[in-house]
Formats: C-alpha cells, sequence, structure tokens
C-alpha cells in the first residue's frame, strides 16, 4: 500500500490540528503518512491573491479564528491567535523537506506548528527553528543543509503537485485529486466557503484505501 501523503504548510491555521493528530490515527490505522510540505504563497499569487484570503476578506478571517479556537479547544491542543499571520515559514517548509523521510521530521512538523499558533513565536526566525531543531537533539547545521539546491527544488516541485492536484481548482471535488493515495488537508479553509463540515471541509481525497480513508474520516 502506498503511503498516505500529508501536504501541509506552516501557516495554515487547520494544518494545526490535522498535523497534530494525523500520526497517531494513521498509526492506529496501519497507515504510514509521507509528509510533504509545500507552499500556499506561490498558489496563492497564481490566483491574483497577495495575502491570505483570511485577511483580504474579514468576515471570513473572523469566522475562521473562532473555528480554529473551538477546534483546537475540542481537541485539547494549546492555542493563541498568532500576533502576525500569515508567518514566513520559507525555512521552516525548507527544514521539514530536507527531512521529509528521516523519522524525526513529523516531530519537528508538530513542534513548528505548536510555535506558531500556541507559543506565537516567529518560525521565520533562524533562532527559533535551531531552538526547536536542537530540543529535539538535532544539530544547527540541519539550517544550512536545508537551503541546498536539492531541497530548494523538491520543495518547488512538491509545491506544484498540490497545485496540480487541484488545492485551488475543485476543492469539494475528491475528483480533483489526481494523484492516487494523496490526501491534501493542509490548505484548510483558506480556499472553501464556511461550512459546518469540521475539518473535513479542509481535505480533499482520491483513490483512498479503506485504512487511508479512516484516517481522514477521523481528522
Amino acid at each position: 500500500m502506498k503511503p498516505l501523503e500529508f501536504f501541509f504548510e506552516f501557516a495554515s491555521t487547520y494544518s494545526y490540528p490535522a498535523a497534530s493528530r494525523i500520526g497517531a490515527l494513521a498509526e492506529r490505522a496501519g497507515v504510514s503518512v509521507a509528509w510533504r510540505p509545500f507552499l500556499l504563497g506561490p498558489i496563492f499569487r497564481s490566483q491574483g491573491w497577495n495575502d491570505s484570503p483570511f485577511n483580504l476578506y474579514e468576515a471570513k478571517g473572523r469566522y475562521m479564528w473562532r473555528d480554529l479556537a473551538r477546534t483546537c479547544e475540542g481537541l485539547g491542543l494549546p492555542f493563541r491567535r498568532p500576533s502576525a499571520f500569515p508567518r514566513n515559514c520559507l525555512l521552516a517548509a525548507r527544514v521539514a523537506c530536507h527531512a521529509q523521510d528521516e523519522p524525526w521530521a513529523p516531530e519537528f512538523v508538530r513542534r513548528i506548528y505548536r510555535a506558531n499558533f500556541a507559543e506565537d513565536l516567529e518560525i521565520s526566525d533562524p533562532e527559533v527553528v535551531a531552538t526547536v531543531l536542537e530540543g529535539m537533539g538535532r544539530p544547527r547545521s540541519v539550517l544550512e543543509a536545508a537551503g541546498s539546491a536539492e531541497t530548494k527544488e523538491r520543495l518547488r516541485a512538491q509545491t506544484e503537485r498540490a497545485a496540480a492536484g487541484g488545492i485551488l481548482g475543485a476543492p469539494r471535488s475528491a475528483r480533483s485529486c489526481r494523484a492516487a493515495a494523496m490526501v491534501i488537508i493542509s490548505v484548510g479553509a483558506e480556499n472553501l466557503e464556511e461550512s459546518q463540515e469540521g475539518l473535513e471541509r479542509s481535505a480533499l481525497v482520491a483513490e483512498l484505501s479503506p485504512q487511508q480513508l479512516k484516517v481522514f474520516q477521523l481528522l
């Protein structure tokens, strides 16, 4: 069985609870997860947006922050609205991309999300990212390695895959994701109308196995 691919963006609000839960849910279902960082900025710019829609559309933003707070409270996740939104997550995304196949990558992702959405830390600051790495026993040299041409190209390619998968093309259509066994959860409600579907409104699914579908339905 192919792994369930989890595409995430550190500035994406609803990705915080999704990233916090997907690992444990997948483990219980016997499903492996492939963590795939990407960048929403290029996708937004291709749609003519120069900012998060949550900032461009005030009513959408107010709803999202209330909903996210309720979601985190219900899941027992700490939450503090970031004093800056969206934060530049390029450095953190490159580190995650560099390490995405390493066993410590999921914990790094969760810690960066907590730094942004629970501790209100500036995740674009190399010192903040280095502190997260050191707290996991990883060296600061990872920051330099994450700046390699290979990592930059991988992140660019994954961003293109996410866009081709339909993140903004047809957000409500399961068939809009052309890559098999892919789940794109990380965009949250950035590109969707407000609804009462909980975290399911932030996902696009294609050709999932029964085990993978179980993980998705529980998110």
